[in-house]
């Protein structure tokens, strides 16, 4: 099996959300059915059905979790000595060369990027443009909305 990359700060949150579903969702959800079958009839109960799609869902983001943390491969970015290239947990910042506007994004495993707070896949496509350039180059994103063109103005491994 592959091992799946992610940064040191993923790893982190990824065991802190796997904590609270086991140690409070889980007991939580289990009250919630108990109380559901408590009222009666099961075929006709709504109650007991949302908690026990609530307990599929849990059960699942936990498998999910779980193989993801025994098959990571944690990378902690401050100690990735790629210079100014651009590689896995590299914080890039992008001057769009239409707009002039700038953007930075972190690049980062699967389940742990966050476009809200700047952190993308490194299988998005904006990533995969990124990775092996360097400072100053060019690169071309596909977008849903058309080719976006940007330059690399900035890259850090913090």
């Amino acid at each position: 099996m592959n091992r799946t990359p992610i940064t040191d700060k993923g790893a982190v949150r990824l065991r802190q959300e796997l904590q609270a579903l086991k140690t409070v969702e889980r007991p939580k959800i289990i009250q919630d059915i108990s109380e559901a079958r408590a009222h009666g009839d099961l075929k006709e109960n709504a109650e007991y059905h949302a908690a026990k799609e609530r307990q599929s869902f849990i059960e699942g983001r936990i498998a999910e979790i779980e193989g993801v943390v025994t098959n990571a491969e944690i990378i902690d970015p401050a100690s990735v000595d790629a210079g100014d290239r651009v590689v896995f947990g590299a914080t890039v910042t992008l001057l769009n060369l239409v707009e002039g506007n700038e953007v930075c994004y972190q690049i980062v495993g699967e389940l742990e990027a966050d476009i809200s707070e700047g952190l993308i896949s490194v299988t998005s496509p904006t990533a995969r443009a990124m990775i092996g350039k360097s400072l100053s180059d060019d690169i071309v994103v596909q977008a849903p909305g058309g080719e976006i063109s940007y330059e690399i103005v900035g890259v850090t491994y913090e």
